[in-house]
Formats: C-alpha cells, structure tokens, sequence
C-alpha cells in the first residue's frame, strides 16, 4: 500500500492561529496524515489532543504518527460532523480549539483506485470514507439530468453544467459510465474546443461538484460552524482551512453572523433582538499562502485560513 502523504498547508499560520496552550484540549476535525495535529501535540503538556478523520487510510498513518504521544492523543474514525457527540462520550464539555483542513489530501488524488482523479483510470468512486454505500457512479447513472445540471452548477459553478449534464444522461442510456475516464472524456466532448484551450482541465469542475454531493461536504461544513463556535471555551479558537469560494463563502459567513447576530431592521436605533456576539473574527481578510509555499506545494495555492475567537461567557448566548 503506498504511503499516506498529504502536506499540511498554512501550517505555522494555523498552529499560531490557535494560540494553544500546553493544559489545552483541541480537535483536528479533519486529521489526515497528522501533520497539524503533531505540532499541536508537541506544544501540549498536560493538555489532549481528539483527531477526527473519516477515511480509513488517514486514521492508520495518522495512528502511526501520533503513537509516541500516548494518552495525549485520541483517534476517531468518523465524520467530523459527529464531533459533538464523540466530546460528549469522551466528557469533554468545552475545547481550547478546534481546526478544519478542508483540503482533499494528496494521497486520496493520487491514489488511482479511490476515483478522485481524472487524469487516470479507475472505478467511479469518491468516497472519503469507504463504509459508505453510495460512490460517484451512482450519481452519475442515477441523478436526474435536472439533478445533475444543479449539481455541476452549483458545486462545480461550470457555465457548461447543462451540457454536460445532457451528454451524461445521453451516454448512460447507452451504457452505465463505470470509470473516471469514462466521465472525463464525456466531459470534454460536451464543451466548446474554444474553452478546453484556456484554464485548467475540463473535467476539474465536475469532479469536484460530484465529490462534494457525494460526501455531502459543504451541508456538514455548514450544518457544524455554530455549533463548534458554541462550544469553544473563553478564548478558544476556531481555525478553518478552504479551497474553494463555496467553502470559503460558508465559513466567511458563519464567522460574521456569530460575530454579530444582530437581525433587527437596520432602521432600529437600538438592538431589540438581544441576540449575543459569541466572539469575534480573528482575521478580517483570510491569511493565504506564501509564495514560498505555494513552490513547494501547487495545492496550496487556493488555501484560505480563517480564525475566528470566543468570547468570555456571557450569559443569555443564543
């Protein structure tokens, strides 16, 4: 089996973004390979580390990595959607912080057989996590065409979403699309020679609209942020790595809202709605990158970081 790589992007900028403190406890919602979660853990006395991850490569080579920490560190495998119930069956009320890395990591793209990839060939699959049931090629033979064009649009915002869902659904009448070739090349054809000349690969957008609908990742990303939020200890902080604008829109707005809950009509002198700021946006503008990184690591390039603080415990929070 080849080894688990996935390189930790903004990883200095996250690790001071989370001001830790060594009795701390913190969750890595998304742990992967470990690397944030092995600078957490260095900096960390008598404080503990929970790390989350869903697939089941990430949970063995993050295990492997972490093993020298002992007691300081737990592993789950599972969602980081189910994060309030794992700190609930672990008695743990409040966290000192909490980190997301949004990133598909570089084992999973690279890993032919997980189906992630369109430059090579292999079942239509896409799982983050090979308990599921359902896999690419069950969106792709299964959604209406109306589905599907939503779908492409929407998570994969590709002005052609129409035409490729149309070609789709032509081409499965003939035969089931099984492989992400299969996929890749019907994607191609249904978009104008013209603009497969200029940008990245035809096929990026949909690969990825289909994988976040398959993995449901923008509605546990939406559906987790306040709540995370809530659960934070006084000055705890939550730190969210993105890659895309449809991630990065949710978490910009979440911030925003829990920083300033206000819904009283702007025409009101005074707040009569009483709904509580629950902390404040550490950065105004998402760190990014460096130049640097970004040679290092091409898949830095669209990471954007953003940090948001709780505040000291008033009483009444919504």
């Amino acid at each position: 089996m080849e080894e688990f790589v996935h390189v930790s992007v903004l990883l200095k900028e996250t690790i001071d973004g989370l001001n830790i403190k060594p009795d701390g406890i913190y969750v890595d919602g998304t742990l992967g390979g470990g690397g944030h979660s092995e600078e957490i853990v260095r900096r960390l006395t008598t404080g503990r580390l929970i790390g989350i991850d869903q697939d089941a490569d990430a949970i063995r080579a993050a295990g492997d990595r972490l093993a020298g920490y002992g007691d300081k560190v737990t592993i789950v495998r599972s969602n980081y959607e189910a994060w309030n119930d794992i700190l609930d069956t672990l008695q743990i009320e409040r966290v000192d912080g909490i980190l997301l890395d949004l990133g598909v990591s570089s084992f999973q793209l690279d890993t032919a057989e997980r189906g992630f990839s369109y430059m090579e060939d292999a079942p239509l699959d896409m799982r983050m996590d090979d308990r599921m049931n359902r896999t690419a090629a069950d969106i792709v033979n299964g959604y209406t065409e109306d589905a599907l064009y939503r779908v492409i649009r929407d998570y994969g915002e590709d002005p052609f979403a129409k035409n490729i869902a149309k070609h789709i659904v032509k081409e499965r009448e003939v035969k089931p699309i099984r492989t992400t070739l299969e996929l890749a090349e019907i994607i191609k054809e249904s978009i104008p020679m013209r603009a497969r000349k200029t940008g990245g690969h035809p096929a990026k957008q949909t690969f990825q609209a289909i994988r976040i609908e398959l993995n449901r990742e923008l509605e546990v990303l939406s559906e987790s942020i306040d709540g995370m939020i809530r659960r934070l200890a006084p000055g705890g902080r939550l730190c969210i790595i993105t890659f895309h604008s449809l991630e990065d829109r949710i978490v910009k707005q979440r911030f925003k809202t829990n920083e300033s809950p206000c819904i009283c009509p702007p025409e009101f002198p005074v707040c009569m709605c009483h709904r509580k700021s629950l902390g404040t946006v550490i950065t105004k503008k998402p760190i990014l990158p460096t130049e640097e990184e970004t040679e290092r690591n091409r898949r830095a390039k669209s990471a954007k970081l953003r940090i948001f603080e709780r505040n000291e415990e008033t009483a009444g929070t919504w």
